[in-house]
C-alpha cells in the first residue's frame, strides 16, 4: 500500500490459512507511548446498536492473548442519528453527542487502566464520533490507533437536496467540517479503514438503498476511505462484516499489534458467566438506557428442536436501576432460551447459539410486533445483528424457506420474519454454519420469537 490508496486484502493475504492456535502473550509492543505493551481498546457501535455488536471481537481478541480488562465497549445511550444533525429530536443524538459521550468514555477507560492512550474500533456511525472526537475535541492526545469499519466518511449522499442536514451527508455541516483538510489523517494517530469492494449498502452510486431509488448518490463504492489513511478492502462483505467479520478481526488485530493474529477462531470456555443489560423503546424508538423491573429467564433447551429441557428456568432476576439480568453461569455447549418480559412490550423470547466464551455485553432488547403481527398465530423472527443476508452469498432460511423482503444483490436487509398458525411446533433458523432452534409462542397472548445469530 502506498500514498494512501487501499490494497485489496491487504493485511489478509492467506489469512484463512491459519492455523487454530493461540497466542497468548505473543503480541509484539505497539507503538503507543507506553511501556506495557498494546493500548486498550475501546469500541464504538453504530446508528441504532448497542455494545453487544463487538460480542465476537471481544472473545476473538481475546483469543489471541488480550485481557478481558483491556477491552471496554461504549454503549450511546441514544444510538439513532437525529435526522437533522442540527435539530433536536426526542431519543436521538447529534454526532456533537456522541462525540462528548465518547470523549467522557475514553477518560473513564484511561483511568480505569492506568494507560496514557487507547486504541479506537468503530463500526459505521462510531466512526464520526471517533472523528469528531480526534479532530475537533483533543482526542488524538489519548489515541494510538483509529480503525473505522465501514463508516460513511464521504457520507451515504453528497447532496443539497437527499437528506438535507444529515450527519450522513457529505455535504452538510458535519462531514464538511470533518472532510475539510487536505487528507483525513491526525497527527499523533495511526489511522485505518476497513471497507467491503462494492458490497455496502451505504457506499452505492445509486440511492436505492437511502431512499432514493434511481438517483445519483454522488459518492462511489469507496465512500468509506480515509484519505490518505491506511486503506483495507474486503471482498464480499457486507456494511455490518467490515467490522465483526472474522476478516475484520485479522486486520484490526494486525493495526494495533503489529503482527497478524496467531488465530482468527474463538477459544472456548467451558463454563462462560454471562451478563448485560435489558435496554428498551420508547415512542417506537430503541434507547440502550437501562430498563428496571424486567423479568429474565433463561431455559436450557433442546439442540435440535429448542423444546425446554426442564419447565424450571436455570436462570431468573428481575432487573434494577442498571437493568442487568446477570450474571449466569453458562455451558459452552448449550443453547438458551432468553425470555424477556418488559411492561408495555410482547413478552419476548430469543434464542441464542452456545456462548462460547464469558461476555458483559449480553445485551437484551424486547421486539416490538410489526404491523398485523398480532393477528397471526405466532411470529417468529430470525435476525443478525452482525451482517446482512446476502442471496446466492450465504446460506441462510427460516423453518426451510427464504423470508419475503430479503432480495437479490447488495446485502442490506438483517431480518427476516415468517407467520404460522397457533400450533406449536420447531422452527429452526440457518445461517451458514450456525443452526438455531425455536418453538413458535402464541401471539394472542403476547409472545414473539426471535432467533438472534452470532455470526
Amino acid at each position: 500500500m502506498t500514498g494512501g490508496r487501499p490494497t485489496r486484502r491487504a493485511v489478509l493475504a492467506g489469512a484463512m490459512a491459519l492455523a487454530p492456535t493461540l497466542a497468548w502473550g505473543r503480541q509484539r509492543q505497539a507503538s503507543t507511548g507506553d511501556a506495557a505493551g498494546p493500548p486498550p481498546i475501546v469500541f464504538v457501535h453504530g446508528n441504532g446498536d448497542s455494545a453487544a455488536v463487538w460480542i465476537n471481537n471481544f472473545w476473538r481478541f481475546e483469543s489471541n492473548g488480550f485481557r478481558r480488562n483491556q477491552l471496554f465497549a461504549i454503549d450511546f445511550p441514544y444510538p439513532l442519528a437525529r435526522t437533522d444533525n442540527s435539530k433536536p429530536q426526542a431519543l436521538r443524538s447529534s454526532a456533537e453527542d456522541q462525540t462528548r459521550e465518547l470523549a467522557a468514555f475514553v477518560a473513564q477507560v484511561r483511568s480505569t487502566t492506568r494507560r496514557r492512550k487507547v486504541a479506537l474500533i468503530a463500526s459505521s456511525r462510531g466512526g464520526d464520533a471517533v472523528r469528531g472526537y480526534l479532530k475537533n475535541s483533543g482526542g488524538a492526545e489519548f489515541v494510538s490507533h483509529a480503525v473505522l469499519c465501514g463508516t460513511p466518511n464521504k457520507g451515504i449522499v453528497i447532496s443539497e437536496t437527499m437528506l438535507p442536514g444529515s450527519e450522513f451527508n457529505g455535504a452538510a455541516p458535519f462531514l464538511k467540517d470533518l472532510n475539510s483538510g487536505a487528507n483525513d489523517l491526525v497527527p499523533g494517530v495511526e489511522m485505518m479503514a476497513i471497507r467491503s469492494d462494492n458490497n455496502d449498502k451505504y457506499s452505492q452510486p445509486d440511492g436505492r438503498y437511502v431512499g432514493f431509488p434511481g438517483k445519483p448518490t454522488g459518492v462511489g463504492y469507496d465512500a468509506s476511505e480515509l484519505r490518505g489513511a491506511k486503506n483495507v478492502i474486503l471482498d464480499g462483505l457486507d456494511h455490518r462484516e467490515t467490522a465483526f467479520h472474522k476478516l475484520a478481526f485479522g486486520a484490526q488485530y494486525e493495526f494495533i499489534v503489529g503482527q497478524p493474529a496467531g488465530t482468527l477462531f474463538i477459544a472456548q470456555e467451558p463454563l462462560p458467566t454471562l451478563n448485560g443489560k435489558v435496554s428498551g423503546i420508547a415512542e417506537g424508538v430503541y434507547t440502550n438506557l437501562p430498563v428496571a423491573d424486567a423479568d429474565v429467564e433463561i431455559y436450557e433447551v433442546d439442540a435440535k428442536t429448542g423444546e425446554r429441557k426442564s419447565n424450571v428456568p436455570v436462570h431468573h432476576k428481575k432487573t434494577g436501576v442498571d437493568g442487568q439480568w446477570g450474571p449466569f453461569v453458562a455451558h459452552s455447549d448449550a443453547y438458551y432460551e432468553f425470555m424477556v418480559k418488559v411492561s408495555g412490550q410482547p413478552t419476548t423470547h430469543i434464542y441464542r447459539s452456545p456462548f462460547l466464551r464469558s461476555s458483559d455485553i449480553v445485551h437484551l432488547r424486547p421486539q416490538p410486533f410489526g404491523k398485523g403481527d398480532e393477528a397471526a398465530g405466532a411470529i417468529v423472527i430470525m435476525s443478525r445483528p452482525r451482517g446482512y443476508f446476502g442471496v446466492g452469498r450465504d446460506k441462510f432460511s427460516l423453518d426451510g424457506k427464504v423470508p419475503p423482503g430479503i432480495t437479490e444483490g447488495v446485502p442490506a436487509v438483517s431480518t427476516g420474519k415468517l407467520a404460522f398458525d397457533a400450533t406449536p411446533r420447531t422452527v429452526v433458523a440457518v445461517f451458514n454454519n450456525e443452526v438455531i432452534p425455536t418453538r413458535t409462542l402464541p401471539a394472542k397472548d403476547n409472545h414473539i420469537v426471535v432467533a438472534e445469530f452470532t455470526n
